[in-house]
């Protein structure tokens, strides 16, 4: 993993452990900044935006935007403000956020800060954990014993029978992984109801399981899978499924499937029969490209055997997003250690995504998928306060996406990377 023990970091971290951030305020205005309230919208080349309360109140040029006596002031020094980002494909697995009940608020903020706040994530979607553990975590947070980003989680995945990934431990965080097989329709309606009614805010499959061997992938029982999908279509959640190869991806799609989280590179380039299919069923897709390349190192593979699989998974990306498909940015952090955006945000740009596509993965396109487009996702009046200042231009290099100067939360900085 890279690391992030930089003078910046160290600074952002004293900024939020001492409050001295612009972050005690209830107002703040971010003048000297470049706006781009959405991914459609057009840039305002020098802005300002007003908050209160974890709201903001007004947007637009500096000339018409009149900062209020005795606000304090963020001054993005010409960086771009765009509207704070969602990973919506993470795992609450790794220590210490696996074991949220018992760590220090201190410890857990720290984690939280160098592997979600500062790449600009004001929104997480934990999309398989040990039971209760990203709710724990989620009441900390809102307690304000915890500084982090907001949190949705589905809890524990569905399994098939025998259907635990090779690549997985046996155990997480004292929690057996068996537990999380289930065995007929009727149990695994009864653990979604459960699930859901304790909080949850989806659903996840495994469709197609990766148990290894000769078998390869272990496709769900469409009968189970179904189970789980009407539990969440019932609830008006989102089902996630991890499809794995074709079988798992006929799976997922009998199961009513809302968000695949990852391409399918097993299966080979997608054709536009299948990219319809898809589009017919609404089904968004989380890229995961960085991640599939880090797993085929991990394999052995060699830079052609990487390059070719990665080929497949840009070539499924960019037949499903030509086709209009919803794209949604996440990394599946906490199962990798590797928290870095930059390279994710240029394997999308290369599978023939523009800036503005990247960035609607980030921000409009989960908040409408996520049933919160009313409160996040575009920096307007009335939206939540949570937002990015980036240090340049997306417009001119995508990786600008993660040269985030200024993370802010509900209005108040939880990020900055420097005095």
């Amino acid at each position: 993993m890279p690391s992030f023990r930089s003078s910046a970091l160290v600074a952002g971290l004293l900024c939020v452990a001492a409050m001295t951030c612009p972050a005690t305020a209830r107002e703040l205005a971010i003048t000297n900044a470049r706006i781009v309230a959405a991914p459609d919208a057009e840039p305002i080349a020098s802005g300002t935006v007003l908050l209160r309360d974890g709201r903001i109140t007004a947007v637009g040029d500096s000339t018409e935007v009149a900062v209020p006596e005795g606000v304090e002031r963020l001054d993005a020094g010409g960086g771009t403000v765009v509207a704070g980002f969602w990973n919506s494909h993470v795992h609450l697995i790794a220590p210490p956020l696996d074991r949220s009940a018992t760590q220090p608020g201190d410890v857990l903020s720290e984690a939280l800060l160098t592997r979600y706040l500062r790449w600009g994530f004001t929104t997480i979607f934990d999309i398989a954990s040990p039971p209760g553990s990203a709710f724990v975590l989620r009441a900390r947070i809102e307690d304000g014993d915890v500084t982090g980003p907001a949190i949705l989680t589905t809890g524990t995945p569905f399994f098939p029978v025998d259907g635990v990934p090779a690549y997985l431990p046996t155990d997480l965080g004292g929690w057996s992984l068996k537990q999380a097989e289930v065995a007929t329709p009727e149990e695994a309606a009864g653990r979604a109801r459960r699930q859901l009614a304790a909080g949850a805010d989806g659903l996840k499959i495994f469709a197609g399981a990766m148990v290894g061997g000769e078998l390869g992938v272990l496709p769900m029982d469409d009968a189970i899978g179904k189970a789980v999908g009407d539990i969440a279509r019932e609830a008006g959640k989102p089902l996630f499924a991890h499809p794995g190869n074709q079988a798992g991806v006929d799976a997922a799609i009998a199961a009513g499937t809302s968000v695949f989280a990852h391409t399918a590179p097993l299966m080979g380039p997608w054709d536009d029969a299948l990219v319809q299919r898809l589009l017919a069923e609404d089904i968004a897709l989380i890229p995961t490209l960085k991640l599939i390349e880090i797993e085929v190192r991990k394999e052995g593979g060699t830079p052609e055997v990487v390059e070719r699989v990665m080929a497949v998974s840009r070539q499924q990306l960019e037949a499903f997003s030509r086709a209009g498909g919803t794209v949604l940015f996440g990394t599946d952090s906490g199962y990798i250690d590797w928290y870095d955006t930059r390279d994710e945000l240029r394997q999308m740009h290369a599978s023939g995504l523009d800036w503005r596509q990247v960035l609607a993965s980030l921000t409009t396109a989960p908040a409408q998928r996520f049933g919160q487009a009313g409160r996040k996702g575009r920096i307007a009046p009335g939206m939540d306060a949570d937002l990015v200042v980036l240090g340049g231009d997306p417009a001119e290099d995508v990786a600008v996406l993660a040269d985030v100067r200024y993370t802010l939360r509900a209005g108040k900085v939880v990020y900055a990377a420097g005095p």
